[in-house]
């Protein structure tokens, strides 16, 4: 938003700005934040930076915490959300010294330094990703963990389940998995979706299309154009913020948890890749299959090579592996083709120009951290296309059929995705070096991150299942 301090100063008088918040991403893939008076943020504030302790960040040991964040003054953006006006930014962390220096485990960091390998081979000059959002919103959510009771209460005035309420109820309730593009009355959300797409336009965030999705009770789409990799991972924290904090302003809950609801479509983060090399498109060769070039099916191969090791971190939590499962639009087949729901990268029908030819990675989802997800996918392709990991050649396909009807024997040759957290990091464990090349992921992030996850697995699965009650209290 501004290019230096005096642009920021001069925006600050001109609409009376009182505050400014430093949103800073943790280990996990949430924003933190601090607030200083807008009078306060000086050149000095950009040199020097703002001390905080970076081990409530899921980042440094206890014994070496102190670092600082200085302000990326482009990140800017103004609040809606706050009653005193205030303009937000993204803070970088730096190690303290004279001068500071990146903080190679910030994920801004490693973002960065994925688009810098990329041009760094010459393959191309960028990569422009556009992620689709699913989310759900709830009217009602609540949950507990205790040592006597453990259970959670999810509640959407339009779901199915509430057809037969006698209270404030009207007849229009979605059916079970019916809610795909279905119209208002029936989709009640819409002018919140038109809010929230208005709020992001204006924040530099340009939204594609959005819609009801398939989920009946309250699942719905925004879909927004390309962007470079970190611009699209900082773009992602601004539509998790504006969509909780819309939906939390109009009464209501978001979620991009991927499996709130058993039995209903869940929320996924598909995310469109293509690169570009002065400004010319890499991915387009007319004439081979859907008019790929080989370097990207070997882009593909490299991703589907190293995908179950992607899953740590593009599908890093307990419930990833709930909504990972066969008969959903969820991709669990490791494999590609073209307008296939079934596989984990389709190659859009739609998308026949060359600058327009990309794939998309259908199996993330929104509790991965942005720029980490983002970074390890760029990574896996460039170790396919500078190993020549040609996708045919390796059995992933294309299987241009739906995958779930195949007979068992022809699903057997095809792999599928981890069916758990633990299985996830145990493949992360077996396949990291990818990522260690050009030194974009620290080695040490890695080891951190592994065992985060193992305790976050093991926490979970310690806790009684209120399921389990129904099977197993009787026996």
């Amino acid at each position: 938003m501004f290019k230096n301090c005096e642009e920021l100063r001069h925006y600050i008088q001109e609409h009376g700005v009182e505050m400014i918040d430093f949103k800073m991403i943790d280990l996990s893939g949430r924003w933190r934040h601090l607030t200083i008076p807008a009078e306060r943020f000086t050149e000095e504030t950009l040199a020097s930076g703002i001390g905080f302790d970076a081990s409530n960040y899921g980042f440094a040991p206890l014994e070496k915490s102190d670092m600082v964040f200085i302000p990326d003054l482009t990140s800017a953006f103004t609040d809606p959300f706050c009653s005193v006006p205030t303009i937000n930014m993204i803070g970088d962390v730096y190690v303290i010294g004279n001068p500071h220096t990146t903080f190679d485990q910030d994920p801004r960091v490693i973002a960065k330094s994925a688009e810098d390998y990329l041009r760094s081979t010459g393959i191309a000059d960028e990569i422009r990703i556009g992620p689709e959002f699913e989310f759900f919103v709830f009217d009602h959510v609540s949950y507990e963990t205790t040592p006597h009771k453990t259970g959670f209460r999810i509640d959407a005035k339009l779901a199915d389940w509430n057809s037969g309420k006698d209270d404030d109820n009207l007849g229009f309730n979605v059916p079970h998995k019916g809610g795909y593009h279905i119209d208002i009355p029936f989709d009640d959300l819409y002018n919140l979706r038109s809010e929230i797409c208005m709020l992001l336009e204006e924040r530099g965030v340009k939204v594609k299309y959005h819609h009801h999705e398939v989920a009946g009770p309250g699942q719905v789409e925004i879909e927004v154009e390309f962007g470079n990799l970190r611009e699209m991972a900082d773009k992602t924290m601004l539509v998790k913020y504006i969509v909780r904090n819309a939906a939390y302003k109009a009464g209501k809950s978001a979620t991009f948890m991927p499996k709130p609801l058993y039995g209903e479509a869940g929320n996924g983060l598909h995310v469109h890749m293509h690169l570009f090399k002065n400004n010319q498109p890499v991915f387009y060769e007319k004439g081979n299959y859907s008019d790929l070039s080989s370097t990207a099916m070997y882009f593909i191969g490299g991703i589907l090579k190293h995908a179950p090791s992607i899953s740590a971190l593009a599908n890093p939590s307990t419930n990833s592996y709930k909504r990972l499962v066969p008969g959903y639009e969820a991709p669990v087949n490791i494999c590609f083709a073209s307008s296939n729901r079934s596989a984990v990268i389709r190659i859009p029908g739609y998308a026949v120009k060359p600058e327009k030819k990309r794939f998309e990675y259908r199996a993330g989802d929104g509790t991965a951290n942005p720029y980490l997800a983002y970074s390890a996918m760029l990574m896996a392709g460039i170790d396919g296309i500078l190993n020549k990991i040609d996708p045919v050649e390796s059995g992933y396909g294309p299987y241009d059929v739906n995958l779930y009807n195949l007979p068992e024997e022809e699903k057997q040759k095809i792999k599928s995705l981890p069916s758990s957290l633990n299985e996830a990091i145990t493949a992360l464990e077996n396949d990291y070096e990818f990522l260690l090349a050009g030194n974009v992921f620290p080695k040490r992030l890695l080891e951190i991150w592994v065992e985060q996850k193992r305790n976050e697995a093991k926490a979970v699965s310690l806790v009684p299942n209120p399921a389990e009650f129904g099977m197993y209290y009787d026996l």
